[in-house]
């Protein structure tokens, strides 16, 4: 994995837990607000911060796709991330793994193991 992919990798992982904590959080004010308190309304603070939030993660993950190479599959799974509740917890677990499986793969070849197939 060459630096800028590696690098498009690490900004969408950074991106993502904030994305899913602000997903979840304007989420509870909404019911909280349709259910518990008619007078709270925190949308209009939570609803931009979650929104640059959003659009900060839509184009980490296209930067990423393109330079990871990653198939359709891969590709919408790490979209659907996004939108799902909690959904940026996973994305950031699964690329820290790539990411970790990478730097493994490359000490691997610089020492000169060979994978078992």
């Amino acid at each position: 994995m060459d630096l800028k992919t590696a690098s498009a990798l690490r900004r969408l992982r950074l991106v993502s837990v904030p994305e899913g904590i602000s997903w979840i959080v304007l989420a509870a004010c909404t019911i909280i607000k349709y259910t518990v308190a008619e007078g709270f309304d925190a949308a209009p603070v939570l609803g931009p911060i979650h929104g640059v939030l959003f659009v900060l993660y839509v184009i980490f993950w296209a930067d990423a796709w393109n330079r990871a190479k990653w198939n359709a599959k891969t590709g919408a799974m790490y979209f659907a991330y996004s939108i799902i509740p909690g959904g940026g917890f996973m994305a950031e677990r699964r690329l820290r793994r790539e990411a970790e499986d990478a730097v493994i793969a490359s000490r691997a070849r610089r020492e000169g193991v060979v994978e078992a197939s």
